[in-house]
């Protein structure tokens, strides 16, 4: 296939997906294959809610649809332009996908796909109904994807290189288990977020998209606020308030009430306004229902902090826009070209 056939597809794809929203799906004409496949990916939307706990029908719609606006003719053309894929192709690619948000793995999945390998997908128990569908959304626009994706539920089997994405304690078996293969290992990440106290209600408020979405769960969600000394949290938790139905969420809930028992156990100082929990803390990855934050005197050592650490972070969230920082309210909305732990994955895989 050509880097046009794909380029093609996955526009078409993207169209597809958009049809799926959180306020009820609206079925178009011009789409493709939906009389085969828009009421099976209804009813897979439906069954991956029933069967994950932490998926709702709104965070499932949120990540398909930001999957549509990704998928478009134009973003395509800018991110893979660049690359010259004229040589790529011909190996089969091993993917072990995450489960702690909705397709969490599709970036990787469409990326070997471009590059012209096949994929080996081996997904997680937590998310595994959406991905099939869309597979075979593609398998219906082009039959040669049919030799080029495998789903299995065991462990990898005759593949060239493999990326893989766990916990922590996950990555040190993967990385011994697929040390002769190459490989790109994600590890745990958090996502942090630099306060001034000169941000205004919109940017607070954008920032409880990054909070919030997919309960946190995520790691462009952010875990840790770095605020100035004295900084008052009122206007803060003002701006959150919107977001206080996650509450009604029972598994949220429940983290929420378990968490606060401890700290309050332990005789641990909060803030908190009946959804949310602030700690001090100098740790990047708080539970979830808890935000950690830290006070810092010099906005200059706060960076080198974060330099020092950058290995361990995901997004910076800052009013200050820089190469490596991301605005308010945008950590869930990633680009094609936002690669996961800032490794090249189309790269890694035309160096195959």
């Amino acid at each position: 296939m050509t880097l046009d056939d794909h380029k093609s597809h996955l526009a078409e794809l993207g169209k597809f997906l958009g049809q799926f929203r959180a306020e009820g799906t609206a079925q178009q004409e011009e789409v493709r294959f939906n009389e085969e496949l828009f009421d099976e990916m209804n009813a897979k939307i439906d069954a991956s809610i029933h069967h994950n706990g932490w998926f709702n029908r709104e965070n499932v719609c949120f990540a398909l649809q930001q999957w549509s606006k990704a998928l478009t003719v134009r973003n395509l053309k800018l991110w893979l332009d660049e690359y010259d894929l004229s040589k790529s192709g011909g190996k089969t690619v091993g993917i072990v996908m995450a489960g702690n948000i909705p397709l969490v793995g599709m970036h990787d999945f469409i990326s070997v796909l471009v590059a012209n390998h096949s994929v080996q997908i081996r997904q997680s128990s937590n998310d595994q109904l959406l991905m099939p569908v869309i597979a075979k959304y593609l398998m219906k626009l082009d039959s040669r994807y049919e030799n080029r994706i495998q789903f299995t539920k065991e462990q990898l089997q005759d593949f060239d290189a493999v990326i893989a994405t766990g916990s922590n304690n996950t990555a040190r078996y993967f990385e011994y288990y697929f040390r002769k293969k190459p490989a790109i290992i994600r590890k745990n990440r958090n996502s942090v977020a630099i306060l001034s106290g000169k941000e205004t209600s919109e940017e607070l408020q954008a920032l409880g998209e990054d909070i919030f979405r997919y309960y946190g769960l995520g790691c462009r969600n952010v875990s840790k606020l770095y605020v100035p000394e004295n900084y008052h949290f009122d206007q803060f938790f003002e701006a959150i308030y919107d977001w206080n139905p996650i509450i009604n969420g029972d598994k949220y809930a429940n983290n929420y009430d378990y968490n606060k028992a401890v700290y309050l156990m332990s005789e641990f100082q909060l803030l908190e306004n009946g959804f949310l929990m602030l700690k001090e803390d100098s740790s990047f990855g708080s539970p979830i229902a808890t935000l950690f934050y830290e006070f810092y005197t010099s906005e200059e050592e706060l960076k080198q902090k974060l330099k020092e650490n950058r290995e361990q972070l995901q997004c910076i969230v800052s009013r200050e826009q820089t190469a490596d920082s991301v605005a308010f309210g945008q950590t869930q909305k990633p680009q094609l070209w936002d690669y996961a732990d800032d490794v090249d994955t189309i790269a890694f895989l035309a160096s195959l």
